[in-house]
């Protein structure tokens, strides 16, 4: 029985990671679909103008709509959902501790599209506490031929 991580943000290859990890995952095994949210600071402000539970409301709202979208099987991994406040490369790496694998896409929604390695999956390959599946998207397959 294996704990498998698997980051997601709403990209492409999030989707794929997700995809990836479940068509090897066994019955036994437990994944745990893991998004993060984090509130960056405003400045100029005098007060907030905003609720930091609708943040986290909204993350598990994604996380139940991802899901959704997802066909699984009657002999699939066991699905955990894990809404977590934070930074995602910091995140995924502290869950790495406690699991036995950690898949994450290739390339996120932001930065710099040309790259290989998209900087959280970079920080995880380099940072996790246990072995790490990095899945490149299909989108990417045409980008480099």
């Amino acid at each position: 029985m294996s704990r498998i991580i698997v980051g997601i943000d709403g990209s492409a290859a999030a989707t794929e990671a997700f995809e990836w990890a479940y068509a090897h995952a066994d019955e036994s095994d437990t994944l745990v679909v893991l998004h993060t949210w984090r509130i960056y600071p405003v400045v100029g402000l005098e007060a907030p103008i905003y609720n930091p539970s609708d943040f986290e409301g909204e993350a598990h709202r994604f996380v139940t709509e991802f899901l959704e979208t997802i066909p699984t099987r009657d002999d699939g991994p066991t699905i955990e959902r894990s809404v977590v406040h934070g930074a995602a490369p910091r995140v995924l790496v502290d869950e790495s501790a406690q699991a036995d694998l950690v898949v994450v896409g290739s390339r996120g929604l932001g930065g710099f599209r040309g790259a290989l390695l998209g900087s959280v999956s970079n920080y995880v390959v380099h940072h996790a506490e246990c072995p790490a599946v990095v899945v490149p998207s299909n989108e990417e397959d045409g980008e480099h031929d």
